[in-house]
């Protein structure tokens, strides 16, 4: 399914260009690496900045990445169906109408993303249109109408935030004590400058691996709930029933950010976006 890559692909991309940035500025605003202070205000500006762009960006990324069709006037029953699904599924989530698209794709798959509230996309992928009942369809609607009123878009911006901060800090941190114990003197100073740079790209790695996986630990509590607003839409056994059809489906996910705001996301537990579809049904079912 499509997704932790999006968001998240978009994220690291920006926060590798701000990474750099970050060091060509620190000189510039008398930051020392020593400054703790100062490089923790950087790193927040710089963290966040990069979270914030990405979720400005990511209805555009996602519509472009799947080649969607935003549907602004129905021309089929289906388009008809479909829009007005998501219009009633809307007004009783108390939520403004989404944008409304179909993406080419033979997986049975949703996603919902945007800026805010205000600016949401709910897109569905023509398999799933093929593939599932209505009353599954509505389901997976519903669920990705619960991501949107659930603000997990805006959530997703401001753990990423924390996360890229911690990575670009504590990269820093290390980098500037491993490079200071290899600069022995005026003869090891250029030798200390490279092994910064080499080790703030190599630490941003790690670190950025170690926090996908809290990422993804607090994407997969989000699922749970999106279930629980899809139950409370449409009705447990319609949601359960969805799910039950998508453990039939063998088709590969999502790619990048939009795993995480995906209905199915299929990936090894501790990097998973989703939990299990077998856990997300005994939730449903109050196991």
């Amino acid at each position: 399914m499509l997704r932790t890559l999006l968001f998240v692909g978009t994220n690291i991309a920006i926060v590798m260009v701000l990474g750099i940035f970050l060091n060509i500025i620190l000189p510039i605003f008398g930051v020392s690496l020593g400054d703790t202070s100062g490089l923790l205000i950087l790193c927040l500006v710089f963290g966040f900045g990069g979270s914030f762009i990405s979720l400005l960006l990511s209805k555009w990324m996602a519509i472009r990445s799947t080649r969607a069709k935003v549907i602004t006037a129905a021309n089929t029953p289906m388009e008809r169906w479909l829009l007005q699904t998501v219009q009633r599924l809307s007004q009783k989530a108390n939520i403004p109408m989404p944008e409304v698209a179909i993406f080419p794709s033979n997986s049975i798959n949703a996603f919902a993303t945007g800026a805010s509230k205000n600016k949401s996309l709910v897109a569905v992928s023509t398999g799933l249109l093929q593939h599932m009942s209505q009353d599954e369809q509505e389901a997976v609607i519903a669920h990705e109408i619960g991501h949107i009123a659930n603000g997990d878009m805006v959530t997703m911006a401001l753990i990423q935030g924390v996360l890229n901060t911690f990575v670009m800090f504590f990269a820093r941190l290390i980098a500037g004590a491993i490079s200071s114990f290899v600069a022995r003197g005026e003869q090891g100073r250029g030798l200390g400058m490279f092994a910064h740079i080499a080790v703030v790209f190599v630490l941003e790695m790690i670190l950025g691996v170690l926090a996908s996986i809290i990422q993804m630990w607090f994407s997969r509590q989000r699922e749970y709930r999106a279930d629980a607003a899809s139950a409370n839409l449409v009705g447990a056994p319609k949601m359960i029933a969805a799910l039950e059809r998508l453990k039939q489906s063998a088709e590969p996910e999502l790619d990048g950010q939009l795993v995480a705001f995906g209905i199915n996301g299929k990936r090894s537990e501790f990097f998973a976006s989703h939990p299990s579809l077998e856990k997300r049904i005994a939730a449903l079912k109050g196991a």
